[in-house]
C-alpha cells in the first residue's frame, strides 16, 4: 500500500476539514437567526492497517504493542447544541421567547406538525398568529364564551379590532351614610280615584215629564139636601174638597191613600143639609182637563172641624154624587201638603237593592203652593231591573232624596203627584248619582266616570301607556293592552308593577310593613298594593318612607287607538294619605352579559330602631327588568342592620335579580351589592351613592398579553380581558434527533423520540417570555477559532500530499 494509502488518509483529512468549515460557517451565517442553534461536527478514525498484533509478555520477552496504521477520518456526527439562547427584548408584542426547553407547534404543509424556536410571530388578514414563513402557530383555542378549549390543537386566532365583549355586573359597592335620627318610615303615602260607575248596567235613557197638578173648577158644583135614610145630621153645614186621583183606591179605609196618587185639591164646597133631611148631593162634579188623572176623590168635614176625611172614590167622569155618610163611616184625613220652590226630577232603576244611575234630569218646574203631576216615566229592561225609583231635589242639603218608587219598568204610562213636604223628603234616601260601584271584576272598558250629571267612558280598547311618579321622579312609561276583557284588577296589578310598590309577600323571611289608615282604628293597616274601596274608587298604597311616595300626574296616563290617536285618560288622582320616613335613594347604572345598561334605583328607608341597632329596608327598581308577562319593575328588598356605633353588621338579602327574559342576554342578570362601607352615624341627611360597579358596556380588543404559561389574555376597549387562546409546546427526549426541514423549522425524527404536548412551565417544559425573542446561540469567537483550526488541519493534509507527490517523483527518477 504504502504512498498510496498515505494520499488516501490525507484526502479524508481534508474532506473532515470541508466539514468543519461547512458546519461553522453555516453556524457563523445563522449569528443573527431568532431561534437558530449552532451545530458542531465530531470526527472518527477510519479502517486502521494492522502490521501485527502484539504479544503477551513470556519468560523470554517482555511483550509487545500491536503496530496499527490509520486509514483516515470520517465525519461521526454533527450535533446541534440546544443550550439556551439569549433572551432579547423585541418591540413586537407577538414575539415570543421560550425560556428553556421546548419547541412552538406550527402547522407545515398538507397540515403536517412541525415544530420551531423560531418566534417571530405576526397576524394575517385573517387574524391569525403566524411564523415569519407563513406557517400558523398551533394551540387551543376559545367557545363564543371565551372558555379555552382543551381538546384538538388549532390556529390560535386574536381578533384585534373585531372581536367585541361586554361583562355583566356581580358586584356593586355602595357607599354614603344611613342616619338613625330622622323619622322612621312607619306611614306610606295613598292615591285615589274619583268615585267610578260600573256601566255594565244601564239607566234610564229619558227625562220624566214634571207638570202642574191642575187644581179642580168646583164653581159650578150645586149641592142638594136629600133624605134617603143617610147618616148625616139635618141642619149641620157640611165643608167638601174634591181632588183628583191616579189609580183606584184599594185598599179602601182604614188604609191611607196610595202615595203620590192625589193631585191638587180644590176650594171648599159648603152645603147644610136642610130640616127633614139625611143626605146631600153634588152635582156638575169637575173633570180633569189634562186627562192624567182617573178618578175624583171625595172629602168632607164638619164646618169648624180642621181635618177633611175621605169620604167616597168615584171615576172620572162621573157628576154627581150622593153623600150618605155619617161621620164616623169616614176615612182617613186628606193630605193638605203643598208645595213651593223650583224642583228638578231623576228617575233610576233598581233591583235587589242595586240601584242604576239616574237618568236625564227632568226640566225644571217653579211650583207655589201647589202639586207636581209627573207622567212620561222612562221604561227599562225587566229582565235587569225591577223598580223604579223617582227622586226630588231638596234646597236644604242640595241633594236628591227618594220621593216615590214605581213598580215595574215596563208601563210608560205611570202617572204620580208629588205632594211629599220638604221636611219628610229630607228622611228619605238620598240618591247615589254613581250608580252601581265597580268591583275588581269589573271590565276597565265598562268604568265610568261622572261629571256632574253627566258620565264617560274611562278606558277603552287600546294600549294604555303609564308613567307614574315615585319619590318625586317620573317613572319609565309602561304599557297595558286594553282588551274588553281587562278587568279592574288587571289595572291595579299593573300599575301596582309599573311603579314598584313591593308587597308583604316580596320578602317572606321580614314582611314588608303595613301602613296605616287615615282614620284608624275605623280603617285597618293597609298592606302596600291596591284595592277597590266600597264607594268605587281604586286606592293604591305604596311602600312608607318619603322617597317611596307615589302619584299619577295629568299626563300619566295615555291611551293610545289602534289607529295611531292618543288621547289623555281622564282619570285625576289625589294623595289621602302623605308618606313618612326617612330615606335616601341612588340611581345607577349596571350591565347585562350583552353589555346592556340597566337602570337602577335603590332606596334606602328607616325602618326601625332600638337601644342596640339601626334597621334599614332597602328597596330596588329598575325600569329595564323584563319578565316574561307583567310590568314588574321592583327586582328585590331587604334590611340592614347597623350597631350601636354605627357599623354595617349585616343585610338579610344582598341580592338584586333582574329578568332579561326578550333579549338575548343572560337572565337574569343577579349581581350583589356590598354594603360594607355604609355608615349608620348620625347625619342631618341620609345619603346613598354607588362608587363603583365590575360590570361594563360592549368593547372591541384592543391588545392582548401573553403570559408565561402561554395563556393568551385580551384586553378590550371597556377594560375586560378575555381569554384568547393557549399556545402549547412540545419537548422532545433527544432534540438532536429533529429533522431540520429550513427556514427555522423541525420534524420529528426517528431518534427523537414522541413529542411530549403540554403548557409551558409544565412537564418540563421552558416558560414564555412575550414581547422578546431568543437570539442565536451561534459562538462566534468559538467558530472562528474553529475555522483556524480546520484551516491548519487542511493544509497539514495538503502538506501529506505534496510530501507523497514528491516520495513519488523520487520514486520514478529511479528509472531514469
Amino acid at each position: 500500500m504504502g504512498l498510496a494509502s498515505a494520499l488516501t488518509t490525507a484526502l479524508t483529512g481534508l474532506t473532515a476539514a470541508e466539514t468543519t468549515i461547512d458546519v461553522v460557517g453555516n453556524n457563523l451565517a445563522n449569528a443573527n437567526t431568532v431561534g437558530f442553534k449552532a451545530s458542531s461536527a465530531s470526527f472518527a478514525t477510519q479502517f486502521l492497517q494492522t502490521l501485527a498484533l502484539g504479544a503477551m509478555p513470556t519468560a523470554d520477552s517482555g511483550g509487545t504493542n500491536p503496530r496499527q496504521i490509520g486509514l483516515g477520518t470520517m465525519v461521526a456526527d454533527i450535533t446541534p447544541n440546544f443550550n439556551q439562547g439569549t433572551i432579547e427584548v423585541s418591540s413586537n408584542p407577538t414575539d415570543i421567547a421560550i425560556q428553556g426547553d421546548g419547541f412552538f407547534i406550527v402547522e407545515g404543509p398538507q397540515n403536517e406538525r412541525l415544530y420551531t424556536r423560531n418566534g417571530i410571530f405576526k397576524l394575517n388578514s385573517q387574524n391569525q398568529l403566524i411564523t415569519i414563513t407563513g406557517n400558523r402557530v398551533l394551540g387551543y383555542g376559545i367557545d363564543e364564551n371565551f372558555q379555552v378549549q382543551e381538546t384538538d390543537l388549532q390556529p390560535i386566532t386574536i381578533p384585534i379590532g373585531s372581536e367585541a365583549v361586554a361583562k355583566a355586573t356581580e358586584n356593586v359597592y355602595l357607599e354614603g351614610t344611613l342616619s338613625p335620627t330622622g323619622d322612621i318610615a312607619t306611614t306610606a303615602s295613598r292615591i285615589q280615584t274619583p268615585i267610578l260607575g260600573d256601566g255594565r248596567y244601564s239607566r234610564p235613557e229619558d227625562r220624566l215629564t214634571p207638570g202642574y197638578s191642575p187644581e179642580p173648577n168646583v164653581s159650578s158644583v150645586i149641592p142638594n139636601s136629600q133624605s134617603v135614610g143617610g147618616g148625616l145630621v139635618a141642619g149641620t153645614t157640611y165643608e167638601y174638597r174634591i181632588v183628583f186621583a191616579h189609580g183606584q183606591y184599594i185598599p179602601g179605609p182604614p188604609q191611607q191613600p196610595p202615595a203620590m196618587s192625589e193631585g191638587m185639591y180644590s176650594s171648599i164646597i159648603s152645603a147644610t143639609v136642610g130640616a127633614g133631611n139625611d143626605a146631600l148631593e153634588l152635582t156638575n162634579l169637575p173633570t180633569d182637563p189634562t186627562g192624567k188623572y182617573d178618578y175624583i176623590r171625595i172629602y168632607r168635614r164638619t164646618a169648624g172641624d180642621t181635618d177633611f176625611k175621605y169620604v167616597d172614590e168615584i171615576p172620572m167622569g162621573t157628576t154627581t154624587y150622593l153623600d150618605t155618610k155619617a161621620d164616623a163611616a169616614l176615612g182617613p184625613a186628606m193630605n193638605t201638603t203643598l208645595l213651593s220652590g223650583n224642583f228638578t226630577y231623576y228617575v233610576a232603576f233598581e233591583k235587589d237593592g242595586r240601584i242604576s244611575r239616574p237618568g236625564p234630569i227632568s226640566d225644571p218646574i217653579n211650583v207655589l203652593n201647589g202639586r207636581v203631576v209627573l207622567s212620561n216615566l222612562p221604561t227599562g229592561n225587566p229582565a235587569e231591573w225591577n223598580n223604579r225609583y223617582i227622586y226630588r231635589y231638596s234646597p236644604t242639603d242640595t241633594q236628591y232624596h227618594l220621593v216615590a218608587i214605581v213598580n215595574g219598568v215596563t208601563d210608560p204610562n205611570v202617572v204620580l203627584t208629588d205632594s211629599m213636604s220638604d221636611a219628610e223628603l229630607l228622611t228619605k234616601p238620598v240618591l247615589d248619582m254613581d250608580g252601581p260601584k265597580i268591583i275588581p271584576s269589573t271590565k276597565l272598558v265598562d268604568v265610568l266616570r261622572r261629571d256632574g250629571s253627566t258620565y264617560e267612558h274611562v278606558f277603552q280598547e287600546g294600549v294604555l301607556e303609564f308613567s307614574g311618579i315615585k319619590g318625586g321622579r317620573t317613572l319609565d312609561k309602561k304599557q297595558l293592552t286594553i282588551t274588553n276583557s281587562t278587568t279592574v284588577q288587571d289595572l291595579i296589578d299593573f300599575m301596582v308593577q309599573a311603579m314598584g310598590i313591593q308587597v308583604p309577600t316580596d320578602d317572606p323571611s321580614n314582611p314588608i310593613p303595613k301602613s296605616p289608615p287615615p282614620d284608624p282604628p275605623a280603617e285597618p293597616q293597609t298592606s302596600p298594593g291596591g284595592l277597590v274601596s266600597t264607594d268605587g274608587r281604586i286606592i293604591l298604597t305604596g311602600n312608607n318612607g318619603k322617597d317611596n311616595a307615589i302619584d299619577i300626574g295629568m299626563s300619566g296616563m295615555l291611551l293610545r287607538f289602534p289607529d295611531g290617536v292618543t288621547t289623555t285618560v281622564s282619570l285625576p288622582w289625589t294623595t289621602i294619605q302623605q308618606a313618612v320616613g326617612e330615606s335616601a335613594v341612588t340611581d345607577f347604572l349596571v350591565y347585562d352579559s350583552l353589555g346592556i345598561p340597566i337602570r337602577v334605583r335603590l332606596t334606602a328607608v328607616l325602618e326601625a330602631r332600638d337601644s342596640t341597632k339601626t334597621v334599614y329596608r332597602w328597596f330596588a327598581d329598575s325600569p329595564d327588568n323584563d319578565p316574561v308577562s307583567g310590568a314588574d319593575i321592583s327586582v328585590g328588598t331587604g334590611l340592614i342592620y347597623f350597631d350601636g356605633e354605627g357599623n354595617f353588621i349585616s343585610a338579610t338579602n344582598n341580592k338584586i335579580s333582574i329578568e332579561r327574559r326578550h333579549v338575548s342576554a343572560r337572565s337574569p342578570l343577579e349581581f350583589t351589592l356590598d354594603f360594607s362601607k355604609i355608615s349608620g352615624l348620625a347625619a342631618k341627611n341620609s345619603t346613598l351613592m354607588v362608587s363603583r360597579q365590575d360590570g361594563s358596556a360592549p368593547g372591541v380588543l384592543t391588545s392582548f398579553i401573553i403570559g408565561e404559561d402561554g395563556l393568551i389574555r385580551g384586553v378590550f376597549s371597556n377594560g375586560v380581558t378575555r381569554d384568547l387562546g393557549q399556545i402549547r409546546l412540545a419537548r422532545f427526549a433527544n432534540p438532536a434527533g429533529l429533522v431540520q426541514r429550513g427556514q427555522n423549522l423541525y420534524a420529528e425524527g426517528v431518534n427523537s423520540g414522541l413529542p411530549v404536548l403540554g403548557n409551558p412551565g409544565e412537564q418540563g417544559i421552558g416558560t414564555l417570555v412575550a414581547g422578546a425573542v431568543e437570539l442565536s446561540n451561534t459562538d462566534i469567537g468559538a467558530s472562528l477559532i474553529d475555522l483556524i483550526l480546520a484551516s491548519s488541519m487542511y493544509r497539514g493534509n495538503t502538506r501529506v500530499i505534496s510530501t507523497v507527490q514528491q516520495m513519488l517523483d523520487e520514486l520514478l527518477s529511479l528509472r531514469r
